[in-house]
């Protein structure tokens, strides 16, 4: 059966996401939590009540966290360099996508956030920069940073700071992906993790975080691909991030083109590029294959003609088609566990439970549901306890 649209509607979302945008100035305002309509709210909210609290965390630094709304806003931070789709359109170009997070963030987990955008793509200035910054805030979410910078970023910020720092485009993906592939498993028969035999298609950020989860969980046969085929050790032109997943990937040493790496494979995980799997490259994977293509805002096959190729379960990025692996699922639920639990940083536990929790959330999963709907009650909340509990406090 052919995989079929959600909807026959058509819309022309970004012409009319121009107009929703001028229309409102942006997606985002700033209000108050207090009134004040006298005198003596005024003095409260300001002189001379507010140096009340001013000393009072001055004495207990960590009293910030409950005595200004900084104890529970993130930051979502970007450059612009790798905007999804986009590219490198530069930080004033992004900040629609980063407003976007912030109304996902407020909507679906009720935190606060506030979108900024920075004036420069090198590392350096991009690290100190937050790190001046960050007494503001609770958390910092890094987006649409081009890797293998954005590595480097989160790594260091990770060490730097005691606050949970999480880059959403390589790490929410991945918890996706995982919570997907867990499902689509049971639907095709396949039990164990260890004989599953994956290609991942792509190694930038979202390609180098779903192979690491994916392993951490249980996976060992895993083959990466980049724009020159199979990521091994016989390349030497791999910089330090690929030449890491060589420690983790391709035990065969295989080497050759994507479908070389596809021959004989249960999984294929697209983060890479459209069109690029047709009904050549399917035959050679095993029966029932698994395809995650998740580029935007066409996937790696086709998803109309896919089963026609034999998919059993296909999955994109696209809200248009079944098993949508779209983020939103994740970062809500991860910062508001990481709050209620006052944890320091996202462990590589908690993002493996948000990924487990979520695909127990569909109980009987089938080839057009293997994740639940962004609308559906309760994901949040589901995510949030699960990465509670393994809170990690510095």
């Amino acid at each position: 059966m052919k995989a079929t649209r959600t909807t026959n509607k058509k819309t022309n979302y970004q012409k009319d996401s121009i107009v929703l945008h001028k229309k409102h100035g942006g997606k985002l305002e700033i209000s108050s939590r207090v009134r004040v309509t006298n005198k003596e709210e005024l003095s409260l909210a300001y002189s001379p009540g507010v140096a009340g609290p001013c000393l009072e965390i001055r004495k207990k630094p960590d009293k910030y966290r409950t005595l200004t709304s900084a104890g529970t806003t993130v930051a979502i931070i970007s450059d612009g360099s790798a905007v999804l789709g986009l590219g490198n359109i530069g930080a004033k170009a992004s900040m629609p996508v980063m407003e976007g997070k912030a109304v996902l963030m407020k909507e679906f987990a009720g935190l606060n956030s506030l979108p900024i955008v920075l004036d420069s793509q090198d590392t350096d200035e991009i690290v100190q920069t937050i790190k001046m910054i960050a007494p503001s805030f609770a958390a910092i979410n890094l987006e649409d940073i081009s890797a293998p910078r954005c590595f480097e970023i989160e790594e260091r910020l990770t060490k730097e700071l005691s606050i949970p720092v999480f880059h959403d485009d390589q790490h929410g993906t991945a918890v996706v992906v995982l919570a997907g592939l867990i499902n689509a498993l049971k639907v095709t028969g396949r039990k164990k993790a260890s004989e599953v035999r994956i290609v991942i298609n792509g190694a930038g950020a979202a390609g180098v975080a779903i192979t690491n989860l994916l392993s951490l969980y249980g996976f060992e046969q895993i083959v990466v691909c980049d724009s020159k085929g199979i990521i091994s050790g016989k390349r030497t032109d791999l910089n330090y991030t690929k030449k890491a997943l060589v420690k983790i990937t391709n035990k065969q040493n295989m080497h050759g083109e994507l479908i070389d790496a596809l021959n004989d494979s249960d999984v294929l995980i697209g983060v890479s590029q459209a069109n690029l799997l047709g009904a050549e490259e399917i035959a050679v994977m095993r029966e029932n294959p698994i395809v995650f293509g998740l580029a935007n805002p066409n996937p790696e096959v086709d998803p109309e003609r896919a089963a026609d190729y034999g998919v059993a379960v296909l999955a994109t990025g696209r809200s248009d088609y079944p098993n949508q692996i779209n983020n939103v699922l994740v970062f809500p639920g991860i910062f508001k566990g990481a709050f209620s639990s006052k944890a320091t940083q996202i462990t590589d536990d908690m993002k493996l439970a948000a990924a487990k929790a979520l695909a127990k959330m569909v109980a009987k999963p089938t080839a057009r549901k293997i994740v639940p709907g962004p609308f559906e009650k309760g994901v949040v909340d589901v995510v949030a306890k699960a990465v509670a509990k393994y809170a990690k406090k510095k």
